[in-house]
C-alpha cells in the first residue's frame, strides 16, 4: 500500500466520521444494547483495504468516551479483527457478518468481565445491534451500486463487481 496525501486525508476523514457518528448517537453506541451507527462505515473495508486504518483510529478515539478504558483495547481489537476479515471476503453478504461476530463476542466478553452482564445475552444483544447496522449498510451499498461509477469515484478499488 502506497502512502499518499490523498490516502492520509481519506483515512483522516473516515476517522472523523466514525467519531462524530458515534458521539452523535452516544446513548445507543455503547453497552449491551448498542446500535453504533458508525459501524456501517466498516463495509468500506470490503471495498478498500486501507479503510481499516481510519476506522481503527476513529474507533479508538470514540472509545475514549466509553464506559471503560478497557474498551480502548477490546472495542478497537474487535474493529481490527472484523475489518481484516472483511478485507479478504469475496462476498459482501458474508462480509457484513464479520463485525457482527467479532463485536458480538469480544464486546460481550468485555461486558461480562467488567460489568457482570450475562455473556450469552450480551452476545445476542450486541450482535443484534451490529446486524441491524450492517444490514442498513448493505442495503445502502446495494442502492449506490446502481449508480454507474460511483464506487470508483469515491476511491473504492476492490470487490466492485460484488453480486449480493
Amino acid at each position: 500500500m502506497k502512502i499518499t496525501v490523498k490516502s492520509i486525508a481519506y483515512n483522516g476523514i473516515l476517522a472523523a466520521l466514525y467519531v462524530v457518528l458515534t458521539l452523535a448517537t452516544y446513548n445507543i453506541s455503547f453497552l449491551a444494547l448498542q446500535f453504533r451507527v458508525a459501524e456501517l462505515l466498516m463495509l468500506l473495508c470490503f471495498f478498500r483495504k486501507d479503510s481499516l486504518i481510519g476506522l481503527t483510529i476513529g474507533c479508538f478515539i470514540a472509545n475514549l468516551f466509553s464506559f471503560s478504558a478497557w474498551d480502548l483495547l477490546f472495542g478497537t481489537m474487535a474493529t481490527v479483527l472484523a475489518g481484516l476479515a472483511m478485507m479478504f471476503s469475496k462476498h459482501l453478504v458474508f462480509a457484513i457478518f464479520m463485525p457482527v461476530l467479532f463485536n458480538g463476542f469480544i464486546v460481550a466478553f468485555e461486558l461480562n468481565w467488567l460489568l457482570g452482564e450475562p455473556f450469552w445475552i450480551s452476545v445476542l444483544s450486541v450482535s443484534l445491534g451490529e446486524l441491524t447496522v450492517m444490514l442498513v449498510g448493505y442495503i445502502f451499498f446495494m442502492i449506490i451500486k446502481r449508480r454507474k461509477g460511483f464506487l470508483e469515484s469515491i476511491g473504492l478499488n476492490q470487490n466492485l463487481d460484488f453480486k449480493f
